[in-house]
Parts: structure tokens; C-alpha cells; sequence
């Protein structure tokens, strides 16, 4: 699939974007882990988070849905999965590998994690090195890349990890592991991740410390089943975001976006580019805040972004640069290294797709410098990273001629339905298939 579009439009109107991919995958993983049934609304339906739940319905937990966003788990306790009979395929989705690893570490059985040729090509001894570390015993392909042999009967030990880089998902993966291990298991984090594992945790009753930069938890202990109300991703949101931002007469307003503060350096880093945002009715769903976001037109100026607000826009910094290209003079990434490392390159990606739309952009080694001018149309290729595609459909707003976008079918890993959801808002956007 590839997506057509025409240069120009506005974005205006109202509409919910697709649930949480992070909260989604934590809800069923924890979900199954736990005792008695857990019941979520508002789950995204997308491949990635749909990888999860045939994964762990490999492993003999009973998933009903999802259905309309909801989703019903029949938890199996910490030590109710079973072996898997086949090795546990999960497509494009590097938080599923990546948490799954540390939750399988502790199993007493024998199992292996692989997904599609993307997956496989990303590094894994980011994880597989604390995890050997705790007494797990793992092993990759070439490089520590997927597919993964894990096996099972280790005893863990509970350590302390410093993480390297901060990543979200290794964070995760050495506390899920935790679970399993005997004594404290604690991570220290360079800079503040997403933490919707600890909230979650303690929502299902299990006690995660924070002291200090240090995340603490007890290995041996339970989760109880709870009810899960799953936000609007702020990550899908973040598209939207910057299209009314960067488009003449727009005024848009996303609802039930959740803005947990370790996900909101999208809005921090485009309000110091100048953008119009304002937060309304804000609340706290299920430990998890949440607030209604209207964004309009404002012209944008370049800036420096600040090195605190990386980790909190990791997975947002494609569409960011699309807001940097319309903006008023130059935009500095550094300290992004984790880029490198996504679904694709996606420093090389996104430099690759501005050159072609007339952009004047250098490469850094962590990060990059983009000088703010007039897209002009062209073929843009994805590299099979949905954000990539999301991020060069927005763009045509403000092209001066039309852009098409190769290989688009990665788009329903994260976020279905976004050409129709664009289309509604004002995106000049037709999906087409060979």
C-alpha cells in the first residue's frame, strides 16, 4: 500500500485517536500475569499490540476480543503460563520482544521469540545483558539480533542495573524479569522513560520504590486483576499535533490523549517552537493522566532542542522534523542515539525523505540539523517504519506538489484507520494498493 496525497489543506474538527500501544501491550502481558480477570477498554487493535495477545493466547491464556477496543483477560498468575508450541512470531513489534524477553527469562519453560525480517535486523543485547546478568541464559543470531532462544529452569538473582541509554523498554524488561528473581531487583535510568510499567504494577497491587533516579521491586510477589481504561497514544496524537500546528486556519481538538509526563516532550519541545497548545479538562484514568489537547495554526521557529526533553519524544522525533522543515530557521537534535536503533534508521529515514522534498538537513552522528524552507513534492520511501509514512503524509499540508509514500502497510502496526481518520480532519490522503 502506498498513500497519494495533495499538497495543502487544514486540519479542523474533533476526534480520539486510536488507545496507548505501551499501556496496550502492558495491559495484556500483566493482564495474564495476574489473578482473576482483568477487563480493558479502549485497546488499540493494531498488529503490534495484537502480537502480544496471540503470543501470550500461545501460552494458554484465555483473551477474549478485542472487540471495539475492549478486551477481556483471564489471568493465569505468575507462574500459570504454559510452554508455547511453536516459537512466539511478533511481527514488528520491538516493545513485545523486548518486555517478553524479561518475562519469559523467569519461566520454567524452554521458548523463542522471533518476528519479521525489521524485527529480526534490530539489536537485542541490549537486553540480553542484564538479563544474563540476573542468571537467565539466552541466545541470538548474529550480533544478538532476533530470533531469541530462551531457557527456561534459570533461578534469577536480583541485581542492580545502571542502563546505558535510556530506553523504556530495557528498563521494563529487567523489571519483569524482577518478578521471577529472588531479592531487589533495581534500575538506575540516565534520564527520565515512560513508566507506565511501574504505574501499572502498582495498579495491579504489586509495589514498585522510586528513590532517587533508582526503580525498585521485590521479586515473589503477586499481581491482582483490575480494570484498565487505555488513553488516546500521545505518540499517534503527535501527527496530528504537528499538522494543525504547521497548517494556515487550522484548529483542531484531540480527546482522552493521555499526557503522562514522561511521554509529553512533543508538546513541550513544539510549544518552545512557538506551536498554539493548550490542555483542557485533565484528569487521572486508571493511574494514568489524561487530558483533552486543542492545537492551532501558529508559525513555528527553529530551536535547539533541550537534551531533558529527548527521551520524552523518542518515538515522536519523525513528525517533529516535519514541523522543523516549515519552520522559521534551524532545528538541533543531539543526544538522540536511540533513533539509530528503531523500526528503521530513522535519522538516515527522515534525512533521506526531507533531501527529497527539498529540505537542507546534516546528519549527526545522535541526532540532526535541519534548516526550516519550502517542501516541494516527490517519492518518499519508509524504510517499513510506520511512523516514517505518517510522518512524510503529513507534510503535504505544506507542499507545493504532490508527495507519494511508498510502502505503507507497516501504518496498522501502531495506528488503523489513519488515512481515513487524516482524510476526515482535511488531509488531501487516498491509500492505494497494487
Amino acid at each position: 500500500m502506498e498513500f497519494k496525497l495533495l499538497p495543502g489543506g487544514d486540519i479542523t474538527g474533533e476526534a480520539r485517536v486510536p488507545g496507548d500501544k505501551s499501556i496496550s501491550h502492558r495491559s495484556i502481558m500483566l493482564g495474564a500475569l495476574a489473578r482473576g480477570t482483568t477487563r480493558v477498554s479502549g485497546f488499540l487493535e493494531g498488529e503490534d499490540a495484537l502480537a502480544t495477545v496471540a503470543a501470550f493466547r500461545a501460552m494458554g491464556v484465555q483473551i477474549e476480543g478485542p472487540e471495539d477496543g475492549r478486551v477481556v483477560i483471564h489471568g493465569v498468575g505468575l507462574r500459570g503460563l504454559q510452554a508455547p508450541d511453536r516459537p512466539l512470531d511478533l511481527g514488528n513489534s520491538g516493545t513485545s520482544i523486548r518486555l517478553l524477553s524479561g518475562l519469559l527469562a523467569g519461566q520454567s519453560f524452554n521458548s523463542e521469540l522471533t518476528g519479521d525480517a525489521s524485527l529480526c535486523g534490530r539489536p537485542m543485547g541490549r537486553v540480553i545483558e542484564p538479563l544474563t546478568l540476573m542468571g537467565a541464559k539466552i541466545e541470538g543470531a548474529t550480533g544478538g539480533r532476533p530470533p531469541l532462544k530462551i531457557h527456561g529452569g534459570q533461578a534469577l538473582a536480583g541485581i542492580h542495573y545502571d542502563l546505558p541509554m535510556a530506553s523504556a523498554q530495557v528498563k521494563s524488561c529487567v523489571l519483569l524479569a524482577g518478578l521471577y528473581a529472588s531479592g531487589t531487583t533495581s534500575v538506575t535510568e540516565p534520564a527520565p522513560t515512560r513508566d507506565h510499567t511501574e504505574r501499572m504494577l502498582r495498579g495491579f497491587g504489586y509495589e514498585v520504590k522510586r528513590d532517587n533516579g533508582v526503580i525498585s521491586l521485590q521479586g515473589g510477589g503477586a499481581l491482582q486483576a483490575m480494570a484498565i481504561d487505555v488513553p488516546a497514544d500521545i505518540s499517534s496524537a503527535a501527527f496530528f499535533l504537528v499538522a494543525a500546528s504547521i497548517a494556515p486556519g487550522s484548529d483542531l481538538l484531540l480527546t482522552h490523549v493521555g499526557i503522562n509526563p514522561t511521554r509529553t516532550g512533543v508538546i513541550n519541545i513544539l510549544q518552545l517552537m512557538g506551536a498554539d497548545i493548550t490542555l483542557r479538562n485533565p484528569r487521572e484514568v486508571g493511574g494514568e493522566p489524561v487530558a483533552d489537547i486543542r492545537v492551532r495554526y501558529a508559525p513555528l521557529t527553529g530551536i535547539e532542542i533541550p537534551a531533558d526533553q529527548v527521551p520524552l519524544a523518542i518515538d515522536e522525533f519523525p513528525v517533529l522534523f516535519i514541523a522543523a522543515a516549515c519552520a522559521r530557521g534551524r532545528t538541533v537534535l543531539r543526544g538522540a542515539e536511540e533513533l539509530r536503533v528503531k523500526e528503521s534508521d530513522r535519522i538516515a529515514s527522515m534525512a533521506e525523505g526531507l533531501t527529497t522534498l527539498g529540505i537542507r538537513n546534516e546528519v549527526l552522528d545522535d541526532g540532526i540539523i535541519i534548516e526550516g524552507g519550502s517542501l516541494g513534492g516527490g517519492v518518499i520511501r519508509t524504510f517499513h517504519d510506520h511512523r516514517i509514512a505518517m510522518s512524510f503524509a503529513i507534510a503535504a499540508l505544506r507542499a507545493e506538489d504532490e508527495i507519494r509514500v511508498l510502502d505503507c502497510d507497516h501504518v496498522a502496526t501502531s495506528f488503523p484507520g489513519f488515512d481515513a481518520l487524516a482524510r476526515g480532519l482535511g488531509l488531501q490522503i487516498s491509500a492505494m494498493t497494487d
